[in-house]
């Protein structure tokens, strides 16, 4: 398997290019790194997100928007299919990495974590990544420092001038596309927790209406978590039976019934007391090869609805 740091630095190459289109920044930092703002200061849009998820996918994944609607509201929803879902959603996608500094807090995802190879899907799957240049795209509020890009540089085993970060806020146009873009993913973990084999998913599909973007984060993270646990739904062909399939879905709708802000709330935004088990889509159908099909969970436009203020 080529270098998926690769794939997404080809990427990257394509977002510079056009970043005047996409109303988005890139810049270099002292130590070389290059940020690339799709969000924080710079407006993005909906086809910056995009691009943006493709990146965080390694380009091993087709995304794309269509219109649909919410509570008999026009709204956009966003689709992520990849018959590559191991690679391209627990090894790429997946939003597996910290960065705590005194001035920096946010989270990584894409192909930069498998250089580190660190996560436990890494040791399941036996993939590590090397290259000579990474992408980790990055959620925050703040843009990263150069003690942020160096201390990527140092894990991945590169120069800090081979270190790129997209970098957008979740209450912005890439955050909420991003966002929906993570349903099949969410799943996918869902499932390989639950000691299902990730390899034998073959194919993977997600779709989630796109959240309202607002500017205080703790709702854009309350929206954009709604916009999946009670209105994302997946589909994956698979080619092993499971006793629990019915673990890659959200139990949000089933034990609370409540946006995400309420349950934030309650947890006093400690998401160490969140149940894990609400993150994921509300409806999932999978489909074993020459076997049963399965369908579990529900959307509820009631929850959405309230959610995004319609």
């Amino acid at each position: 398997m080529e270098s998926i740091n690769r794939m997404a630095i080809e990427l990257v190459d394509e977002a510079l290019d056009f970043a005047d289109e996409l109303g988005i920044e890139g810049y270099e930092l002292d130590s070389g790194a290059t940020v690339i703002d799709f969000g924080v200061d710079a407006d993005g849009g909906v086809e910056a997100g995009m691009l943006l998820a493709e990146i965080q996918t390694a380009g091993l994944a087709t995304v794309q928007t269509r219109m649909g609607d919410v509570a008999g509201t026009p709204r956009p929803t966003v689709e992520l299919s990849t018959d590559r879902p191991a690679l391209a959603l627990l090894c790429s996608q997946k939003a597996g990495w910290e960065l705590v500094f005194d001035d920096f807090d946010g989270l990584g995802s894409g192909p930069a974590r498998a250089l580190v190879g660190e996560e436990e899907e890494f040791h399941h799957l036996g993939y590590y990544d090397e290259f000579d240049l990474t992408a980790l795209t990055v959620e925050s509020i703040n843009l990263p420092t150069d003690e942020v890009a160096e201390h990527v540089a140092d894990m991945c085993g590169v120069e800090p001038s081979a270190v790129f970060l997209p970098t957008y806020a979740t209450g912005s146009l890439a955050g909420s596309v991003t966002g929906a873009a993570r349903t099949a993913e969410l799943a996918m973990f869902n499932l390989f927790e639950a000691g299902y084999e990730p390899s034998s998913v073959i194919s993977a599909s997600g779709s989630a209406p796109l959240a309202p973007v607002s500017f205080d984060e703790g709702v854009a993270m309350s929206r954009t978590n709604d916009a999946v646990a009670y209105g994302g739904k997946v589909h994956l062909t698979v080619a092993e039976d499971f006793d629990d399939f019915d673990r890659a879905i959200s139990t949000a709708g089933e034990e609370y019934g409540v946006p995400f802000e309420q349950l934030f709330e309650d947890a006093e935004w400690d998401f160490g007391e969140v149940d894990p088990g609400v993150f994921g889509p509300a409806q999932a159908t999978i489909d074993v090869v020459d076997g049963p099909t399965y369908t579990f969970g529900e959307t509820d436009e009631d929850v959405l609805a309230e959610s995004f203020g319609l």
